[in-house]
This record gives structure tokens, C-alpha cells and sequence, in this order.
């Protein structure tokens, strides 16, 4: 046990200041080890650094990488861009402070996907209070049930509903849809949609036409130089987070303390490297081993959600920075402890040993006194107990695992958290020679669904009253049947107009109009 004690001691940093630490010593590494990565580790610090004084990180869309500078504005690299930081958050600042205080709203419905909405998800979740006077709610997907649950409960309050449309572009189709659904539903309520929206967009983007245009309420900019799974520091999460009432100068003082911290060139001493070796380790530098986040803490749920965006959409690339197939990635998936008790802790424990688990440990366990549920324990201990418990079975298992401590879930902690990992993420990228910047496989997914939408209307053009197979449309259009076949399913299924014959083999199916 005392070599256990030991290495705990060797590989545990702290920070005094943040009160939040990281313990690795539960990743089997060696120094040896350790000491073969340093040239790596070392090009990471100095790819990190010229990164933060406006290098062109992101080469493949010619992109400075400017997240760092969202809270610390003087260390972005011209006064102009320290300027516009500034000018947001004040702006962000006093509209908040204005909706608030007029007693209008008690809604805010925040239209978004992926890191537009997560990010503020993650956060709103993690840090809600009851005393707070407006809630939110989100539209973060084109699915037309998902929009009309949320729609319902937000029945009768659309008078007293901001809606805050967020897309750089302005032409993502998620964000689009739902701007349009949210419009028609105002409508129908009688409720002027102009004077309840706000944009977060890119300067003369499509969306800001728009709300420009139609005398929308308020508009926020969106940076090129700060991607969606990194923009929860903009105007992205700030406008809806301040409009909720969460202390979002606590969110940018915490990022900004562990910026610092993790700015130390010294892979001992620096968290965030030494998170990005440990994923190293575990998985081969290749991904060979999930991420399995488990955070102790109800208000941490939705951690891993977030997670998945930032490490799998930033890691997860084919090519590598000289054009070579590389195919990184690290697969992330979580939920909570203890609830993971009762759930899959069971296959980490005695299952396939394909992954690392990441526990997250938030010391203090509630606000007020709690009860005892037994003779000298209450809720809290057991919740300590299961944590404790499980990174010892883990560890006795052979499945490496490593820790991160909290001493409470407030503004400061999930901005030091978010900054954590957004180092990490940053730091193995370099170790591994791929860029965490762009998303090549996102634009192919929509190039491909563009293709899908226009197959469609295509087969809604060739259908008649005279039943067709989709071989036969599909030989008339020149198409492929069985995106036909789908294509035409999906009609029958969702418009009353056309008709479906059979339910045998996909061939022998009909389709006509009614």
C-alpha cells in the first residue's frame, strides 16, 4: 500500500487558488514512460503558446484559435479583437440586466445544435438555482416531436418567452428549422416574434440579415475564430446563461484561473497535460480505449454530454497535420455516480477492459446540514464512499482510472473544469499530430443529408396515383432504389397524401398518391 501512497503523492497537483485537483496516479505509466514523451509533451506547450498569441492553429480553414482569449481579452493579439471581446460581454452584460429587471420574460428558448446548445445546456443544468426568475428551455434538434414537447410546455408563456436563435452562418438546418417552427408557433399564439428574439450569429451572416431585416430584438456576434464546442465562453452561452441569472463573470474568472494554471510549462505540474498523457497512456495514442466520465455529483450529468462534443468532434479525425491516415479519436460516454453503481460500473469492473474511466469528486456535498441515514453517515458519505469504492475496484481490476476534485459545483469550478479539458483536448492533439480545430466529418454528414432532401423531393415528384415500386421510380429517376425505398417510407409515414401497399419485401411494396 505504501507505493501506492507514494505515487499518489508523486502524481497529484493542486491548485490553492481554484481548489481543484488532479490525481493520475491510478494510470499505470512509468517515469520511464513519462520521460519518453517529454519532446512531445514540449512541442505541445510550444504549439499551445504560439496558438494563444494568434498563430494559425487551425490550418485547413486558415483559422486563428482565439477560446483562450473569451476570458482574458488583453491576451488576444490585437487591440481591435480586445476591443470586440470587451464590447460583447458589456453589451451582453447590460441586455441581460435590462430583461431582467423590466420583469418581461420568464422563459428563455435558446435554438441551437451541437455546441450551441450543449455547452449552454451543460452549464444552465450544473449551476440552475431556485431562486432564478427565468428558465430555459431548448430546441436542440430537427425533430418534430422533441419541438412540439418542448412547445407545450411553454404553452400560454410565449408572450413572456425571449427566444435566442444561435448559428455562426445562419444556414444550419437544425438552427434554421427550429427558428422557423418557433416563428409559426408565435404566430399562432398571436405573439410578435420579432420583438421576442435575439441572434448570436456571425456578422453578416444569413441569420443576421434576417433578425436585421425584421427588427429583432437584440444581436450578438459570433467569432470565426472560436468553434462551436469551445464557444460557451461567447455570446453563445453568456446571452442565454446571463438572461438565466448564473454568475457568468464566476464561469470566465474560474476558466481564466485554470488558463493559468495550465499555461505552467512543466508536465508535473500541469494539469492538463498531464490529463492529455494519461489519455495517451490508456489508449496507445491511438484511441485504443474509451473515456468513461463519472461525476459524482447530480449537478455534473450533463458533463459527459459535453465532453462527447469537445473530445470526440476534436479528436476524432482520419488525417493527420502531414495528410497521413491517422484515424484518432477517443469514444467518451458517462453518466453519473452512483447511479453507475447500478448500471454499467458492473462491465467496467469485471468486463472488457476497454477503456479509462475519469471520476469527478465534488468534496462538499450539500449547502446545508443533511440528516444521518445510518449511525455516522449521511448521503454524503455513501456518495464518497461509492466514489472511493469504485476507483479502488477499478484500479484492483487493471483498469486504469484518474481522478478530479471540486470542492464545490459553483461558476468558478465548471469554468475551471470547461478549461481543463479544453487544454487537454488542445495539448493531445499535438501529441498526436491532428488538428482539434475543424470537423471535416460533421460537413460530410451534411453534404450527405443535403443528397438525402434532394432524393426525396425527387420521389415526391415522380409518385402518381398509379401504384410505383421503388425500383420503378428509381429506374425512371435514375436514382438509387434503395434511397427510394427510404425516401418514400418516410413520406408514407408523414404525409397523408401517399399511400403504402404491403409490407413484405422492400421490392414488392407499392407507393402511390391518395
Amino acid at each position: 500500500m505504501k507505493s501506492l501512497w507514494d505515487r499518489y503523492q508523486k502524481f497529484f497537483v493542486s491548485d490553492e487558488k481554484l481548489g481543484v485537483s488532479l490525481d493520475v496516479s491510478r494510470v499505470r505509466f512509468t517515469d520511464e514512460w513519462l520521460a519518453g514523451m517529454e519532446p512531445r509533451a514540449e512541442k505541445a506547450f510550444a504549439a499551445m503558446a504560439e496558438l494563444e498569441k494568434g498563430a494559425i492553429a487551425n490550418p485547413d480553414e486558415k483559422r486563428m484559435v482565439g477560446h483562450y482569449w473569451l476570458r482574458a481579452a488583453e491576451l488576444a493579439p490585437t487591440k481591435e479583437l480586445q476591443d470586440e471581446i470587451a464590447s460583447c460581454y458589456a453589451n451582453i452584460r447590460g441586455f441581460s440586466l435590462e430583461v431582467r429587471k423590466s420583469g418581461k420574460f420568464s422563459e428563455v428558448l435558446v435554438i441551437g445544435i451541437g455546441g450551441s446548445a450543449l455547452g449552454p445546456q451543460f452549464v444552465s443544468d450544473a449551476l440552475a438555482s431556485p431562486e432564478e426568475k427565468i428558465a430555459l428551455h431548448f430546441f436542440d434538434n430537427t425533430d418534430p416531436d422533441g419541438i412540439d414537447r418542448v412547445l407545450h410546455r411553454l404553452e400560454h408563456r410565449l408572450d413572456h418567452t425571449l427566444c435566442v436563435v444561435i448559428s455562426k452562418s445562419g444556414s444550419t438546418p437544425e438552427t434554421r428549422n427550429g427558428m422557423l417552427e418557433a416563428e409559426a408557433a408565435y404566430a399562432k399564439a398571436g405573439v410578435k416574434f420579432s420583438s421576442h428574439a435575439v441572434a448570436v450569429t456571425g456578422a453578416g451572416s444569413l441569420l443576421d440579415q434576417y433578425a436585421q431585416k425584421n427588427g429583432w430584438l437584440a444581436r450578438f456576434p459570433m467569432w470565426d475564430w472560436v468553434g462551436g464546442r469551445t464557444s460557451v465562453m461567447s455570446a453563445v452561452g453568456l446571452v442565454p446563461l446571463a438572461l438565466q441569472g448564473v454568475d457568468v463573470q464566476g464561469i470566465l474568472d474560474g476558466a481564466a484561473a485554470m488558463d493559468e494554471w495550465t499555461r505552467v510549462a512543466d508536465t508535473r505540474k500541469n494539469p492538463a497535460m498531464l490529463l492529455a498523457l494519461a489519455w495517451h497512456f490508456a489508449g496507445g495514442g491511438r484511441g485504443a480505449k474509451d473515456m468513461v466520465v463519472l461525476p459524482y455529483k447530480d449537478r455534473l450529468a450533463l458533463f459527459s454530454k459535453y465532453l462527447q462534443q469537445l473530445v470526440m468532434e476534436s479528436l476524432g479525425k482520419k488525417l493527420d497535420l502531414d495528410g497521413n491516415v491517422a484515424e484518432q479519436g477517443i469514444a467518451v460516454y458517462g453518466n453519473k455516480g452512483s447511479t453507475d453503481q447500478h448500471a454499467y460500473v458492473q462491465q467496467l469492473r469485471d468486463g472488457v477492459n476497454n477503456f479509462f474511466a475519469t471520476l469527478i469528486e465534488v468534496r462538499k456535498a450539500r449547502s446545508v446540514a443533511g440528516i444521518e441515514v445510518e449511525p455516522g453517515a449521511n448521503c454524503g458519505d455513501y456518495l464518497q464512499g461509492f466514489l472511493r469504492g469504485t476507483r479502488t475496484a477499478l484500479y484492483e481490476g487493471g483498469r486504469d482510472n484518474l481522478t478530479i476534485s471540486i470542492p464545490e459545483v459553483n461558476a468558478n469550478t465548471v469554468g475551471a473544469l470547461i478549461a481543463l479539458f479544453e487544454r487537454a483536448v488542445g495539448f493531445y492533439a499535438t501529441l498526436v499530430n491532428i488538428n482539434a480545430y475543424h470537423q471535416p466529418g460533421v460537413e460530410a454528414g451534411k453534404k450527405a443529408a443535403a443528397a438525402v432532401l434532394a432524393t426525396q423531393r425527387a420521389v415526391r415528384a415522380a409518385l402518381s396515383a398509379q401504384p410505383q415500386t421503388a425500383g420503378q421510380i428509381a429506374a425512371k429517376a435514375q436514382l438509387d432504389p434503395e434511397d427510394v425505398f427510404h425516401a418514400l417510407t418516410h413520406l408514407a409515414a408523414n404525409d397523408a397524401a401517399v399511400k403504402q401497399t404491403g409490407r413484405g419485401a422492400p421490392a414488392g411494396q407499392t407507393f402511390a398518391l391518395a
